[in-house]
């Protein structure tokens, strides 16, 4: 039966307390935990070595709606009728509006450590310990807007722009692709301050705190905003009709990219499921 994923803002006091639980007893199981190092395991960079698949790649999108559907299996199998809602960041801007209120992922970290100290998140709370994470330290934190460096949420026009763009990626299929959807949407930018940082990645630098770097799945802010990113492919694929992941085959022997980005037709790990069989979600789940 296919599902809804709803804008966080429309989620009624119940829809927002169901979540809200299935998150805390997914976490309490261990299997958060899981999920957090899945993540910093497979967030590779240009500079590495070796496949990418979750970021600074072509299968940033499919690995990450890959990763929502196992998030999003393991909260129903506490509650059948929960989903990851979604955070449209291009409308809910203010720090205190959806989804920083009290009842849902709480709000900013104070000014002397980032630590959250509101809603069920909060350390103080006693359900949301940070265990996997690149630094110490076992609260959660946030940083809205990096305040000594100030960074602004991307705005709709800035998002449309990547949404414009007939290709879904070009060589050299990386973090420096200066023309493609995929990666005007992960946000490598090549300019100077907020320019530096596009559209998905400008999120993660204005939240700040956990959500820098491959420990972001820390903050649960972290499957809301990459459900609307998912949104923003399924957008993008009505948008222009006919146009597919690419690349299409995988860079030959003579290619830097050679083993190193998943053709359309590759199986991506660690699910050994394809890009082109992750195009169409029509028939597990829906956004409204």
């Amino acid at each position: 039966m296919v599902y809804t994923r709803k804008n966080v803002s429309a989620l009624t006091g119940a829809e927002r307390r169901r979540f809200v639980t299935a998150m805390l007893e997914v976490k309490r199981r261990g299997e958060y935990d899981e999920f957090v190092r899945r993540h910093i395991d497979h967030y590779v960079s240009d500079g590495e070595g070796g496949l990418r698949t979750a970021h600074m790649a072509p299968s940033f999108l499919p690995w990450h709606r890959c990763f929502l559907l196992d998030l999003e299996q393991a909260l129903q199998r506490v509650d059948p009728g929960v989903s990851v809602p979604y955070w449209d960041w291009t409308r809910d801007r203010a720090p205190a509006s959806a989804p920083w209120t009290k009842d849902l992922l709480g709000g900013n970290g104070r000014s002397s450590d980032r630590q959250v100290m509101t809603g069920p998140f909060a350390y103080a709370a006693g359900k949301w310990t940070i265990k996997e994470a690149v630094t110490d330290g076992e609260f959660l934190m946030r940083e809205f807007g990096r305040p000594r460096r100030p960074i602004q949420l991307p705005t709709r026009e800035e998002l449309n722009a990547a949404l414009a763009d007939p290709l879904y990626d070009k060589a050299p299929f990386d973090s420096t692709t200066r023309s493609g959807f995929r990666n005007r949407l992960e946000g490598w930018g090549h300019g100077t301050g907020n320019a530096t940082w596009e559209n998905h990645n400008r999120v993660h630098r204005w939240v700040g705190g956990h959500m820098l770097g491959g420990a972001s799945v820390n903050d649960p802010v972290f499957w809301l905003h990459h459900a609307f990113v998912d949104l923003q492919w399924s957008r993008w694929q009505k948008k222009h009709r006919g146009a597919r992941y690419l690349p299409e085959r995988p860079p030959g022997p003579s290619d830097p990219q050679h083993r190193r980005v998943v053709a359309r037709h590759e199986k991506m790990p660690p699910w050994g499921v394809t890009p082109a069989s992750m195009e169409d979600h029509s028939r597990i789940y829906r956004y409204v």
